[in-house]
C-alpha cells in the first residue's frame, strides 16, 4: 500500500525528459504514469479535455489563458522545448521575397496563429526588421491535414487580418499552388521537404541567422513550459516545487549524457564537439530552467502578445508560475 498520489503525465521523449519518462527520475510523493506524446496532440487533449496531470504546455497559449482567467494550469518554469525559429519560414521563391521586408503585404499561412513558434517568428520580425502582424494577411489551418483550429478560441483586433483556410485545404498544397505567398510554423511543409520548384526558406543559412540573432539579443526563445492542473496543485501545494526539481534532474542527466565522448547518447559523430560549440556561444547552462535566467524571454512573449493582439495585457511570471517554483533553495 502506497500513500503516494497517483498522477498522469505527458510530455515529449527528448533527453532532458527521458529520466522521467523511463523512470530513472520520479516526482517526489508521486506515482507517475506517463506518456511520451507529439505537442500538438498534448496541447489538444490538455486544453479540450484536460486529460493529464502535469502535462507539457505552449507557452503561449498558457500565457493567453492566464490573461484572459480561464487557464486551467498553473506553469511550471521547466522549459522543456527551445528553438531559433528563422528556420520556419517557407516562401514562394517567384514572389520578390528577397528579405523579411518584402513579406509585408503578403498572404502567410499559418496552423494556428497563437503557436508560440509563431509568436516568436512574428515577434523577431517585428523587433529585428519592422515587420508588424499587422503588415501581413494571415491564413490558418493544418499543415497536412485539413481541419485545424485553434487550440484555444482567440478574438483578434480588426488590423490584425487571420483567416481560416477551406476546411478541404492544407497549406502544403495551398502554398504549392501559389495561393500563399509563404507558411510559417515549427514543421517544415511537405511540398519544401519533397522539393518542389519556387518553394525556399526565407533564411537559407539559417544557423548563421540565429546564431547573430543570439549574439545580438541574448534570447534563447521559449517554445514549451510544464504545467499542472490548477485544481490539482491547490489541493497539493507541495507538488509543483516536486514537478520542478523532477524535470531539473531530468535536463541534468540528459546533458551529462551528451558529453559522453566514449559512447554517443545520439547518433551524430561530432555531438560532443556540437555541444562545446553551442556552450562557446551560448553558456555553460544555455538551456536553463527557472524564471531569473529566462527573464528576458519571458517578458519577450508577454510583450508579444499584447503588440500581436493575443492578449489585453502584459503578465508577470507571478501569474504565470506556481509561486513555489520561481525561486529555487540555496545552501
Amino acid at each position: 500500500m502506497t500513500n503516494k498520489l497517483a498522477i498522469s503525465l505527458a510530455c515529449g521523449p527528448y533527453d532532458r525528459t527521458r529520466a522521467i519518462l523511463d523512470g530513472r527520475v520520479g516526482i517526489e510523493g508521486c506515482e507517475v504514469a506517463a506518456s511520451g506524446l507529439e505537442p500538438e496532440e498534448m496541447f489538444f487533449r490538455a486544453y479540450r479535455y484536460q486529460d493529464f496531470d502535469v502535462t507539457e504546455l505552449s507557452l503561449s497559449t498558457h500565457m493567453l489563458t492566464t490573461a484572459r482567467g480561464d487557464s486551467p494550469f498553473v506553469g511550471v518554469p521547466a522549459f522543456l522545448s527551445r528553438l531559433f525559429r528563422h528556420s520556419g519560414i517557407y516562401i514562394r521563391s517567384d514572389r520578390g521575397i528577397k528579405a523579411p521586408a518584402d513579406l509585408k503585404g503578403k498572404t502567410i499561412g499559418l496552423p494556428e496563429y497563437q503557436q508560440t513558434a509563431n509568436v516568436w517568428i512574428r515577434g523577431m520580425l517585428s523587433d529585428e526588421y519592422g515587420v508588424k502582424a499587422s503588415d501581413i494577411r494571415w491564413r490558418s489551418g493544418g499543415l497536412e491535414q485539413p481541419g485545424r483550429t485553434e487550440r484555444t478560441p482567440i478574438k483578434l483586433p480588426p488590423e490584425i487580418d487571420c483567416k481560416p483556410i477551406a476546411s478541404d485545404a492544407t497549406l502544403s498544397q495551398l502554398l504549392e499552388r501559389g495561393e500563399l505567398d509563404g507558411v510559417i510554423g515549427p514543421r517544415a511543409p511537405s511540398c519544401f521537404t519533397r522539393g518542389t520548384a519556387n518553394i525556399a526558406r526565407l533564411f537559407p543559412d539559417y544557423r548563421r541567422a540565429e546564431e547573430e540573432y543570439f549574439r545580438k539579443t541574448r534570447l534563447f526563445p521559449i517554445m514549451h513550459i510544464v504545467g499542472i492542473r490548477k485544481a490539482l496543485a491547490e489541493r497539493h501545494p507541495w507538488l509543483p516545487a516536486n514537478v520542478y526539481a523532477a524535470f531539473v534532474k531530468a535536463k541534468e542527466l540528459g546533458v551529462a549524457d551528451l558529453n559522453q565522448l566514449g559512447r554517443l547518447s545520439v547518433s551524430l559523430p561530432w555531438a560532443v564537439s556540437e555541444l562545446h560549440r553551442t556552450k562557446d556561444l551560448m553558456g555553460e547552462d544555455y538551456w536553463s530552467y527557472g524564471v531569473t535566467r529566462n527573464r528576458p524571454e519571458i517578458e519577450a512573449v508577454t510583450r508579444y502578445l499584447v503588440e500581436q493582439g493575443l492578449a489585453s495585457r502584459r503578465l508577470t511570471p507571478e501569474e504565470i508560475f506556481a509561486p513555489s517554483t520561481l525561486e529555487g533553495t540555496k545552501v
